[in-house]
């Protein structure tokens, strides 16, 4: 069930405006599509379908049903290697997480999962710039290019990124050592008014003893991002997600944006999801041992009832060219939380470290002329 990087446009039938026949687009922070034409408003009905966890085992076993799967025609970025689908009527576009430019002429066509629910956005395009403006304003030493691009409109774009949620009753024997500190008199010699003298003082030292037990853990919507076209460090850094306001998956809410497909599999997610899982077991071992200290020798987890969903998170993105390497900012459609990779002019740094030479120069021959 491996999959490709692909970023794939909305492929649904576009809802169209009856009043002026523009296409109509969702409205960030609503529930309802908008026409950005003449400003006629839809309200998104609400689907009747809940997004339950579905069984891992089983899920995999019956892959190929239809019903759980769709065929998606991509289109790959010769610059960064994700792939995107362009409406029916487009003959080309630039990717999203790179800025290169792709035409409709290389499509391929795959066998994705369906996302089962989906994060709406929350902030609209203003808003988002807004903070994108704010955070590269704080940013020392950054080109004025950067800047002035940001100053431009039209330089954000929304993206839907894929996630896996894990689920799972997980119980761990384990073995180790419990340290208890306990503090205890030494003597020792120092010199005083060249001599040597004898003194006491107290220290603290750890008493080890081994130790075994059993934890059990239940985690529950264990986030994984499927994406590897956006740098994960700064992709995990917008959580946290309000999952609790997670909507059954609906075309409609994708309107006017684009969707990222996964590229790390189902198998693959489960991987990443368990290791975060062994660091929060690791964490109930230690408590479970006790003492001042603790040490664990071995873990044995037995992974039960294992369930999974597939979503989609909702941000602003805009990719920016300096001196010939890509950069990407990522903003978090729900809260505005700014992360991403930056540039730095080098003239400036040059300047800046100029400037506190000359000042430090100037401080010591102010203090010589003194003395």
């Amino acid at each position: 069930m491996s999959q490709e990087g692909q970023v794939s446009d909305t492929i649904q039938k576009e809802s169209i405006c009856k009043s002026c026949s523009g296409k109509l687009q969702f409205a960030p922070g609503t529930n309802k599509l908008k026409c950005p034409y003449c400003g006629a408003e839809n309200e998104i009905e609400s689907s009747p379908e809940i997004f339950e966890e579905l069984d891992f085992e089983k899920f995999v076993k019956e892959f190929e049903e239809k019903e759980t799967t769709e065929e998606v025609a991509t289109i790959k970025c010769q610059g960064c290697g994700a792939q995107t689908t362009f409406n029916p009527n487009v003959v080309s576009d630039s990717c999203p997480c790179c800025g290169s430019p792709l035409v409709v002429k290389d499509a391929t066509t795959s066998h994705l999962i369906k996302p089962k629910a989906l994060l709406p956005f929350g902030i609209n395009q203003d808003k988002a710039l807004a903070e994108f403006r704010n955070w590269i304003s704080k940013l020392w030493f950054a080109p004025n290019k950067l800047k002035r691009y940001a100053r431009q409109e039209g330089k954000l774009a929304g993206l839907y990124i894929p996630y896996w949620t894990y689920d799972s009753d997980t119980a761990t024997d384990y073995t180790g050592e419990r340290g208890d500190n306990y503090q205890t008199t030494e003597t020792y010699v120092t010199t005083e008014n060249g001599k040597p003298t004898t003194k006491t003082r107290t220290v603290t030292k750890t008493r080890w003893s081994s130790v075994s037990g059993h934890v059990d853990k239940l985690f529950d919507d264990v986030l994984v991002v499927a994406s590897k076209s956006l740098p994960k460090e700064y992709v995990e850094k917008l959580e946290p997600w309000d999952l609790v306001n997670l909507v059954s998956f609906s075309n409609s809410y994708l309107t006017g944006f684009k969707t990222e497909s996964y590229q790390v599999d189902l198998r693959e997610g489960l991987d990443d999801a368990k290791s975060k899982m062994n660091t929060a077991i690791n964490a109930a071992i230690c408590r479970d041992i006790g003492g001042d200290h603790q040490r664990v020798h071995s873990m044995n987890t037995t992974w039960k009832n294992i369930t999974f969903k597939h979503i989609l998170m909702p941000i602003w993105i805009s990719a920016y060219s300096f001196n010939n390497k890509t950069y990407r900012f990522l903003i978090n459609g729900r809260t505005g939380e700014v992360q991403g990779e930056r540039p730095y002019s080098w003239i400036k740094i040059t300047l800046a470290v100029l400037a506190a030479a000359a000042v430090i120069l100037l401080i010591v021959i102010l203090a010589n002329k003194q003395g």
